[in-house]
């Protein structure tokens, strides 16, 4: 009987240990999900003003230095071609023409006069052709900046001594070129083949312009002049199969807001507003890097202004110095 009573009392403690330890337990299982679920809550909040504040800061301008072009200016372009004078020129011109024979094979590129020889009728390009050429022509073409400025920078912390300017301008061209492309890729998303053979021509290319660079940088501006000779070229035409109502798809297509934003356009502006633009920027690089090519690797930048000074956009007699030629 005492044995029984004795157990009895074990059983009704354990069952009261239990049940309060129970409870204890279910109520830190209550706090628990509570505090998660306020810690989760915070942090989403967070992340969302921290979203917000990123898209307020990218309505902002935190670009490099870039021109903004007038009406006036962007249709003042012209194509030049640079008369060659050195070995250094030749060099340049005749990988420069290379390398646009291997752009065009790629890319599908072939402009009236030649699809004409071919026995093409009212030869044009679609839209889509064009926004192949123009992806891939702008991954390549922010390559030259990027690698001036970095050989320059590394130049500059090695021997000790200033660089006199050239770094910002190269940098600066880089960043432009590469705006350029984030512009197409808001109206086309290439597939995995198009980005494999990117991945591809930047590998090469990086590396034998950087190469390139080390052994004569005189010669790869001189290259990147001719580059951006070509490409002017190439918007032009687009332009006027544009103009043609060749494109029908671009004929009313409106800027997209990348584009508006970064050249300060209005909020009316059309596809067309954007090519002149991009047109203009290339008509730039190929004036700055012409003269970097003339004045040497050792000269101060020759496009050095004051911080709050914004330098023109080159005019069309500007576009005829360094002895160019319109061509035909």
């Amino acid at each position: 009987m005492s044995l029984m009573i004795r157990t009895t009392n074990l059983v009704f403690y354990n069952s009261c240990l239990t049940s309060t330890t129970a409870k204890y337990v279910s109520q830190l299982a209550g706090i628990q999900p509570r505090g998660l679920l306020h810690t989760s809550s915070s942090l989403m909040n967070e992340e969302k003003e921290h979203r917000q504040s990123l898209e307020i800061k990218q309505l902002k301008d935190y670009m490099m230095h870039h021109e903004i072009y007038s009406e006036k200016e962007l249709q003042n372009v012209t194509t030049t071609h640079k008369k060659l004078k050195s070995w250094h020129d030749r060099v340049a011109y005749a990988a420069v023409r290379t390398l646009r024979l291997v752009f065009d094979t790629f890319t599908g590129y072939l402009h009236g006069p030649t699809m004409a020889k071919l026995g093409y009728q009212n030869p044009s390009m679609t839209e889509e052709q064009w926004l192949r050429r123009f992806i891939f022509l702008e991954t390549v073409a922010g390559v030259p900046g990027m690698v001036g400025g970095m050989t320059r920078h590394m130049k500059s912390l090695r021997t000790m001594r200033r660089d006199y300017g050239w770094i910002h301008t190269l940098l600066s061209e880089a960043e432009n070129e590469r705006m350029h492309l984030l512009t197409f890729l808001e109206l086309r998303q290439p597939g995995w083949i198009f980005r494999s053979f990117v991945l591809l021509g930047q590998g090469v290319f990086f590396n034998a312009f950087f190469l390139s660079y080390l052994l004569s940088p005189k010669t790869c501006h001189r290259f990147v002049g001719f580059l951006e000779e070509e490409a002017v070229v190439t918007y032009t035409r687009c332009l006027k199969d544009l103009d043609a109502g060749k494109l029908p798809a671009w004929t009313n297509l409106p800027a997209p807001t990348i584009a508006r934003n970064y050249w300060k356009l209005s909020d009316k502006a059309m596809l067309r507003d954007v090519l002149l633009a991009i047109r203009a920027d290339e008509a730039t690089h190929r004036q700055v890097n012409h003269k970097l090519a003339d004045v040497g690797p050792n000269a101060p930048n020759p496009f050095l202004v004051e911080e709050n000074q914004i330098p023109p956009p080159p005019s069309l007699d500007e576009q005829r110095t360094i002895d160019t030629a319109n061509k035909n």
